[in-house]
């Protein structure tokens, strides 16, 4: 199921969090999700490569070959997660410009660097004001987060008893604050891996498999949003989405009862059907249909109870 949480916001450019406890193949899954993007275009070379040129991270004129993977500590400082300083530097979100911000143990970061990640996921660029000048950095990022579900990490695991009291598992995920979540797009859990599973498991599609279905619903992507200056499906904005996510009688009936019974926002609600729009697209389908949304709202579900 992460996987298949993993190909979809490969597939869209789509937020995504996972939950589990230590050990359970988080980091490992998030490290592996570079290897499911589609290859970079030329331009997107060039784009990343002045990024990391202006940092003083290139040498000897090499050019980018590879989507960017940043993974910054949680002590990061909000300065540098999103650029700054006395001679304004681009921060994490725009050296992970094109490619993917892998944010580990979610909750250890401080509040305030979290808080400075909304307007970028948002707007996809970073503004910094100097008296001299202002400053506009690109940061066009798939953000891939990890959490422990308790402080001690073993709420869901059931070989391990979890000690977090009530309250102490309420602070702990308190620590993400309602609008950041809201800006994820598909929230799964990673249980733990039994012995057995070990052994015997099947290990499922390998990597190049999936960033063939991958390739082709981003491709699917590239001819529906042929000069609208938009690439994937996470860009889209509510006035496309009306054009491009339109929704037969079953499904507007089926997004009104989940609108009501998740208290969704605005914003909650778009990013199910932006979601829908990629599972779709992963099915080669022209029409988002009950299936397609029913799996976007299981993940975002999952967001909503946790």
């Amino acid at each position: 199921m992460a996987k298949r949480a993993l190909e979809i916001a490969a597939a869209g450019s789509h937020n995504l969090l996972m939950s589990g406890p230590p050990g359970s193949g988080k980091t490992m899954l998030a490290k592996g999700f570079p290897s499911i993007l589609p290859d970079l275009t030329l331009d997107e070379a060039l784009e990343i490569t002045k990024i990391h040129n202006i940092s003083g991270l290139l040498k000897d004129n090499a050019i980018m070959c590879e989507r960017p993977f940043r993974s910054p500590h949680h002590t990061i400082s909000k300065t540098a997660l999103v650029g700054g300083g006395r001679i304004p530097k681009p921060g994490e979100v725009s050296l992970a410009h094109l490619g993917v911000l892998f944010l580990d143990e979610l909750p250890e970061f401080q509040k305030s660097a979290l808080e400075v990640l909304r307007q970028p996921i948002e707007d996809q660029e970073v503004c910094i004001a100097r008296v001299n000048a202002s400053l506009t950095f690109p940061a066009s990022f798939t953000l891939i987060t990890s959490m422990n579900p308790c402080a001690c990490g073993y709420l869901t695991d059931p070989s391990h008893e979890c000690i977090c009291t009530p309250q102490q598992i309420k602070n702990y995920q308190g620590k993400i604050s309602g609008p950041l979540m809201d800006r994820l797009d598909i929230f799964v859990e990673v249980p733990p891996t039994t012995y057995d599973e070990l052994q015997c498991k099947p290990k499922g599609d390998s990597s190049h498999i999936i960033k063939k279905r991958v390739d082709a619903a981003r491709e699917i992507q590239n001819k529906r949003y042929a000069g609208l200056d938009i690439y994937y499906n996470a860009q889209l904005t509510p006035k496309l989405m009306e054009i491009f996510c339109l929704l037969g009688n079953p499904e507007q009936k089926l997004m009104e009862k989940v609108y009501a019974k998740m208290n969704l926002s605005a914003r909650g609600y778009h990013r199910i059907l932006k979601l829908s729009r990629t599972i779709a697209d992963l099915d080669n389908s022209e029409n988002i249909n009950v299936s397609h949304l029913s799996e976007a709202i299981q993940y975002r579900g999952m967001l909503k109870s946790h």
